[in-house]
């Protein structure tokens, strides 16, 4: 008696190596993936049965854009804090506000 354990299951594909910059959080992370479908045998996939839509994905922040920079997913920003003596934005990974010195509560 043989069992065989096979089904279709995702890959997410790397089609361009080349870093993009994210329009979310400006940074050079964002890289052109694609989601591909593929037959596999003991959980080894073995051959694509379905070719995805390609897409772009910031590893930095999340965020996900269409090819033609449309945003589909973006990535919740955090809140901007101001300093309570000088009202500058800070960070919210600050400790002391850069322009007065004062302690961020």
């Amino acid at each position: 008696m043989c069992i065989f354990i096979a089904g279709i299951q995702p890959k997410t594909v790397d089609v361009d190596d080349q870093p993009r910059m994210c329009s979310s959080c400006g940074l050079y992370q964002a890289r052109l993936k694609r989601i591909d479908h593929y037959l596999s045998l003991f959980f080894i996939p073995l051959l694509r049965v379905k070719k995805g839509d390609a897409f772009i994905r910031c590893e930095s922040c999340g965020s996900v854009f269409s090819e033609s920079g449309e945003t589909l997913y973006g990535a919740p920003r955090k809140p901007e804090a101001r300093c309570s003596r000088c009202g500058a934005t800070l960070d919210n990974s600050f400790r002391f506000c850069p322009r007065c010195g004062n302690p961020v509560q």
